[in-house]
């Protein structure tokens, strides 16, 4: 059974951290390109950071760039994501994704609430 189970969101001030965490099981680790998006009410969902499982190479959005860092521990089977000096505008649900690339296969976690507010 494919799972992918998202933890460490929560309620944070602007300037805090935070670390989000995505343990996948069900399948081949390291065949699938592995991301996080966020989607904020009334918006659209959008990607946020993407990291290959071979070679660990790793693309941001432009709004998260030198603030959030993706990473992985392929012996754990998790991605990381690691937010810095997070801001109001990056209150949302945090999703996390894993694809293959070639078969177009994908599936989605159940999402973790990331909360930015004084």
């Amino acid at each position: 059974q494919v799972q992918l189970v998202e933890s460490g969101g929560g309620l944070v001030q602007p300037g805090g951290s935070l670390r989000l965490s995505c343990a996948a099981s069900g399948f081949t680790f390291s065949s699938v390109v592995m991301s996080w998006y966020r989607q904020a009410p009334g918006k659209e969902r959008e990607l946020v950071a993407t990291i290959t499982m071979v070679g660990g190479s790793t693309n941001y959005a432009d709004s998260v760039t030198g603030r959030f860092t993706i990473s992985r521990d392929s012996a754990k089977n998790t991605v990381y994501l690691q937010l810095n000096s997070l801001k109001p505008e990056d209150t949302a649900v945090y999703y996390c994704n894993a694809k293959r690339s070639l078969t177009g296969w994908s599936f989605w976690g159940q999402g973790t609430q990331v909360t930015v507010s004084s």
